[in-house]
């Protein structure tokens, strides 16, 4: 079944009778557990999870991502709805770029130069470029499918910011299985499939949300 069969199907289920930020909830908590059924049905986590939970790098991949997946897929629901205000969800929206700037510059400081296109490169860039998009699949067609209940009045960006909060919760997950965890290698690779997964968002919400 193609995604935007998907979609549709699942905006076709969604019961009527809910109010929109109810339904929202609902189908922005089942993007999570499908990303999350995903994740540990076929990727699961590092080998050395119980050590690295124990190291600061690690844990702050968490506090990049986890902001950026929250503040993206609130905003979204503030665009589904005409009139409302996503002031603190773009506020949080932006904290972590904001956030991996300064891990960025601190990595630079305390890291010696011949360090830093090693930390940078890494060794999963592939499976960051792949696994990313694959995990979002699941949150996408959530978002999307509930956002259709709603009267999104800029379908494009919706989708886009939809798009982004998917990517967001995937890479909250695969956080989990990489283990490059310089923020060099994150502020490289990362941003690659979540710009790519809010494309594919903005061309579905052209799509999908018109109204």
């Amino acid at each position: 079944m193609k995604t935007d069969e998907l979609i549709e199907l699942l905006a076709q289920d969604a019961t009527p009778g809910w109010p929109f930020h109810s339904l929202f909830l609902v189908m922005a908590t089942a993007a999570v557990l499908i990303a999350g059924l995903a994740f540990f049905s076929f990727i699961g986590v590092r080998t050395d999870f119980e050590h690295a939970l124990r190291t600061v790098r690690f844990l702050f991949k968490f506090a990049i991502a986890m902001p950026l997946a929250a503040g993206a897929t609130a905003l979204a629901l503030a665009l589904g709805c005409p009139g409302a205000r996503g002031g603190w969800a773009l506020r949080v929206l932006c904290a972590a770029p904001l956030l991996l700037a300064g891990a960025v510059a601190l990595e630079l400081v305390t890291t010696p130069p011949e360090a830093w296109k090693g930390s940078m490169i890494g060794h999963n860039a592939r499976f960051c470029l792949t696994l990313i998009p694959l995990l979002a699949l699941g949150p996408l067609t959530c978002l999307m499918a509930v956002l259709r209940r709603g009267a999104p009045t800029r379908p494009g960006l919706t989708g886009a910011v939809a798009g982004l909060g998917a990517a967001a919760i995937a890479a909250t997950f695969y956080a989990a299985n990489c283990d490059d965890d310089s923020p060099l290698f994150m502020a490289l690779w990362y941003p690659m499939p979540l710009a790519l997964v809010s494309a594919a968002g903005y061309a579905l919400g052209r799509r999908f949300l018109m109204w």
